[in-house]
């Protein structure tokens, strides 16, 4: 018999949207507990590996590019991967990034790399443009899918690092509950021109980011979406749960995942929400998760 060698792992999370990039040139996500684990092996898994944009080839391009040797002299023919995600697919739930995080951290751990953060990040974002995931590179994705809590990111700076404005430890695990309503895959990607007409939104998601008010950045940032990419279901969906209790609602990322905020001391409400949202549409999904905090002291409040 012959078995699969694993010759590196690696994990991260999935996250959700505070801020799209392409709203403003800053960016905002948040580390939601939805794991990911990417194994790389010497010869294919038995399992299928769902990866219709390649990205995981993009992630061994842009490793070899960089200067990194893969595990043992082979050649990108000869790696396979291995992918366990609790994150829904090409629902704006940073998927991609978190996926190209944890495949980087198994080329890490596979040939005995330990490269700092910020650098996981940059590769992150060459390999989802590669890919062509991606419209900004989703550097704040990225930070959100490989630590945890939050930052505001300025993705024009002249380095990853440079461009970490804010952080913080983000709302407490313990006071929220987040349900997640995934709903039918998109079929297009929205274009950088369609974000213009809605500057002012994002702009006051920026500034309630500035401020620390998380929530309220969620539910602008998911106001402004909807208009992005006339999903008039989705804003239906964040009015019924403001209706039906919630604090904050939006669609995350290019959508079409809906993220909706209620408080945990209060989950008459969360299975409220549940049975009505339960009913809109025969691929619509409820995930209910929560936030991961970060460490150390906080730059935003409730």
């Amino acid at each position: 018999m012959i078995y699969l060698a694993i010759l590196g792992s690696g994990q991260s999370h999935g996250a959700c949207s505070l801020l799209h990039a392409a709203g403003t040139g800053y960016g905002s996500s948040i580390a939601l507990d939805l794991p990911v684990a990417v194994r790389l092996l010497d010869r294919p898994s038995k399992r299928d590996l769902d990866d219709p944009d390649g990205l995981l080839d993009s992630v061994v391009k842009i490793w070899i590019e960089n200067g990194y040797a893969l595990p043992n002299d082979l050649e990108p023919e000869q790696v396979f991967w291995a992918v366990a995600s609790k994150i829904p697919p090409k629902q704006g739930l940073k998927s991609s990034a978190a996926v190209s995080i944890a495949a980087l951290r198994s080329l890490c751990d596979a040939t005995d790399n330990e490269l700092p953060i910020h650098r996981l990040v940059e590769l992150s974002a060459l390999s989802q443009f590669d890919a062509g995931v991606s419209l900004t590179g989703s550097i704040d994705d990225a930070w959100a899918c490989a630590t945890e809590g939050w930052k505001l990111i300025d993705v024009n700076a002249e380095s990853i690092e440079a461009g970490v404005i804010m952080e913080g430890r983000g709302p407490e695990s313990d006071d929220w509950f987040v349900l997640i309503v995934s709903r039918e895959k998109r079929t297009e990607y929205p274009k950088l021109e369609d974000f213009q007409p809605y500057f002012n939104d994002f702009q006051q998601a920026l500034s309630a980011i500035q401020e620390g008010d998380l929530l309220n950045a969620i539910t602008w940032n998911g106001r402004a979406m909807s208009g992005v990419l006339n999903d008039y279901d989705g804003r239906r969906i964040s009015n019924d749960a403001f209706v039906n209790g919630a604090r904050a609602s939006g669609i995350s990322g290019s959508g079409p995942a809906v993220v909706i905020l209620s408080p945990s001391i209060t989950p008459q409400t969360v299975n409220r929400m549940k049975q009505i949202l339960s009913g809109k549409g025969k691929n619509t999904t409820i995930i209910e998760t929560k936030f991961l905090n970060s460490e150390g002291e906080d730059a935003d409040s409730d």
